[in-house]
């Protein structure tokens, strides 16, 4: 069995993505968007999905959190990827794996609610795209780190 494996993504100077740890963006961030308000944007962007992918997601909960640990975290996969499941949870009852999707880290990125819209839909592809076991080196590779 795989076991569950924390994969983040963290805010890169610059506006660009990248895994890991590093220091904090000097863009200056807009003003935080309420919870309501980044929840419907996180909706959205999951709707967007194609749906054949959204149908195979399996024992996924998306959340939204004010900050991660490190702080300048901007998005979270925690579980066992479906590519890692064989005999998943051994016949009994599983949590689910958690995608988390940090309001305040990303709204201090992200100059206007355009580009908190488009940043909120990065990091979901993002971390979905580890639920379906994708690693960061192949997210790179596709552009999408």
């Amino acid at each position: 069995m795989v076991a569950p494996y924390p994969r983040q993504v963290t805010a890169f100077p610059g506006g660009v993505w990248s895994s890991g740890r590093i220091d904090t963006p000097t863009i200056p961030g807009m003003q935080p968007v309420d919870v309501e308000t980044f929840e419907a944007l996180v909706v959205e962007a999951l709707d967007s999905l194609p749906p054949e992918l959204g149908a195979l997601m399996d024992n996924v909960a998306v959340l939204v959190e004010d900050r991660g640990d490190p702080t300048n975290l901007i998005g979270l996969y925690e579980g066992v990827p479906l590519t890692g499941r064989e005999g998943y949870g051994g016949g009994g009852a599983v949590l689910p794996d958690r995608i988390t999707l940090y309001r305040l880290t990303l709204c201090g990125i992200c100059r206007d609610l355009t580009e908190l819209r488009h940043q909120i839909g990065v990091t979901v592809v993002h971390e979905v795209a580890h639920h379906f076991g994708i690693d960061d080196h192949r997210l790179e590779e596709l552009g999408w780190a």
